[in-house]
């Protein structure tokens, strides 16, 4: 087992959150379309390493509220949920590590709320006001994120011929039978895509690149060479967002970092922990 769960309402909403060990405190945030449970292969060596461990299940995912209302899922809701379980178990700073879209709610409390923040790193996803910036090469690979405004077309398709869009969509990534399983609860896969449909509606389109302070707290920013759904460019340009301290590595991976390649990204990450602050 890879951490006890428990229950904290934050927001009108019951979070499922994995709390262990002691120490400096690190702050787990999965994306789409995970759970805590992507950070099995992190959370043991971090408690090892003299860390605590917050990992939530974001609203939407796991075992958390899943609100049947898109806007439920706009990005400030999503960073006040973080914050609001930082509050709630007396933590005042903490490390943050996140994926995907875990890593866009990251990006935005470093920016907002950088005094509740020790250090950043964000796997695959760089920071906003970059990412949406769409580059031709990011936009083709970013093709989903439009599929999925369609409500309940995408998820008709998605599950459609025993999920076989969503296997492709994953390169039939060894995780892809955890994920169907969890996003066949009622409810579980819209409100996993409305986190796309409350951020990037088409409407909203014109209107980017998303204007996002830039972050002032030290940064290590992770992508791997085979993810084909998010550019090298976008995290690496992101440095120039970074107030400061700013480190770039990749990793030779998939998408899913913390699933293929855990002792490289461990390594990398408890070493960034361990420096000293510029």
């Amino acid at each position: 087992m890879y951490g006890t769960k428990k229950q904290v309402t934050i927001n009108n909403l019951n979070f499922s959150i994995i709390d262990e060990g002691t120490g400096p405190t690190v702050l787990f945030l999965h994306g789409f379309p995970d759970s805590s449970y992507l950070w099995r292969k992190q959370i043991p060596t971090f408690v090892q390493a003299g860390y605590r461990v917050i990992a939530p299940d974001q609203r939407g995912f796991g075992e958390s509220d899943k609100p049947a209302e898109v806007e439920a899922y706009q990005l400030p809701k999503l960073a006040n949920d973080a914050i609001g379980i930082l509050d709630q178990l007396n933590i005042e700073r903490a490390h943050i590590v996140a994926h995907d879209w875990g890593s866009v709610v990251g990006w935005l409390i470093a920016a907002m709320y950088p005094n509740r923040v020790h250090r950043f790193v964000p796997l695959s996803v760089g920071h906003p006001s970059i990412f949406t910036d769409f580059t031709t090469d990011q936009l083709e690979k970013s093709w989903y994120i439009l599929f999925f405004q369609f409500q309940d077309i995408a998820e008709q398709m998605l599950k459609k011929n025993d999920w076989a869009l969503f296997k492709n969509w994953s390169r039939h990534h060894s995780e892809h039978l955890k994920w169907i399983e969890d996003m066949s609860r009622p409810g579980a896969l819209s409100a996993a895509l409305n986190w796309y449909r409350a951020n990037f509606a088409p409407e909203m389109m014109p209107a980017m690149p998303l204007q996002i302070p830039s972050i002032q707290v030290p940064t290590l920013g992770i992508w791997s060479r085979n993810d084909v759904l998010l550019t090298e460019e976008q995290m690496k340009r992101s440095g120039e967002k970074v107030i400061g301290e700013w480190q770039y590595e990749k990793i030779d991976a998939s998408h899913w970092i913390p699933l293929d390649e855990p002792a490289i990204l461990n390594d990398l990450i408890l070493n960034f922990f361990e420096k000293k602050n510029v």
